[in-house]
């Protein structure tokens, strides 16, 4: 079962990275947020991973789709 704590937690995470990341003209900054949002991703509970993965095997770890990916978390975990 998942957590309403473990959603708010990776809410509030993904929240706050995507606000800087769609802010950032720094290619270095965008590179930290993204290795900082994989190794996250990694240490969440993995059902809750599966759940917002939706079987897409590098959800949040692949830089050509990181921004839809972490816009398509968000989206999950708002509701």
């Amino acid at each position: 079962m998942i957590t309403r704590q473990a959603k708010e937690i990776a809410y509030c995470f993904l929240h706050q990275k995507k606000q800087v990341y769609v802010h950032s003209n720094m290619d270095w900054q965008k590179d930290d947020i993204e290795m900082a949002v994989a190794e996250f991703v990694e240490h969440i509970d993995q059902q809750l991973y599966n759940f917002l993965a939706n079987d897409k095997e590098d959800f949040l770890k692949n830089h050509q789709h990181f921004l839809e990916d972490i816009n398509s978390a968000l989206e999950i975990l708002a509701n």
